[in-house]
């Protein structure tokens, strides 16, 4: 892999449950994430509550009519709002905001973020300070092309993730605006600034 797509470059401070010399790609973490998290929950304490491999800290407020899947982690004092909805391995770091009926999917939240309401998150991984406003989605699969295999770019250098579901890495402090969208295979930069109803296609067309 090009050491210059590092995560650590993206988010400096990822978790420290997650080991970048198993898994140095992002797309590579988002895959093995079902399994990694139900190892962490394996080794958490009584300050979570655990059952049927849902972990949630004792200090997460959760609104009516959410829906989690296993694994499922969220750390300490997350707000998750009513109706949302993870699926597939789904891990929220310190502080995170999940607004009413957003989706998230095999994605690692990082600390501080907030995703608003109406989003959607797949297979991706989502830096620490970064908002989401509300209808902005991070897509994971090119449904409309026959060769639906996931290419990403980063300083002029395109690579073959090896995957048909890869979302997004996204750097710390960024801003997603309402409405916007982040085609597969998305890398932004630390304090990237994505507009309303912007349309992020870093593979173009073909």
């Amino acid at each position: 892999m090009n050491q210059k797509l590092n995560i650590k470059y993206f988010i400096p401070n990822l978790p420290e449950y997650f080991d970048l010399s198993q898994s140095p790609a992002p797309w590579e973490l988002t895959t093995r994430l079902k399994d990694i998290l139900e190892k962490i929950i394996s080794q958490l304490g009584a300050e979570f509550n655990i059952e049927n491999g849902i972990a949630i800290h004792k200090s997460v407020t959760v609104e009516k009519g959410v829906t989690f899947k296993s694994p499922f982690i969220a750390l300490e004092n997350c707000k998750i709002g009513a109706n949302a909805y993870f699926r597939e391995g789904v891990f929220l770091d310190k502080s995170v905001k999940i607004g009413p009926g957003s989706e998230i999917k095999s994605s690692i939240i990082c600390s501080q973020t907030a995703i608003a309401h109406l989003n959607y998150i797949g297979n991706s991984i989502i830096g620490q300070n970064v908002n989401f406003e509300a209808g902005s989605i991070a897509a994971n699969h090119y449904n409309e092309r026959e060769n639906k295999r996931i290419w990403v770019t980063y300083n002029n250098e395109t690579m073959d993730t090896g995957v048909d579901k890869f979302g997004s890495l996204v750097g710390d402090n960024s801003k997603i605006g309402a409405n916007a969208v982040l085609s597969p295979g998305t890398i932004l930069k630390r304090n990237s600034i994505v507009k309303r109803l912007e349309l992020i296609n870093q593979q173009g067309d073909t």
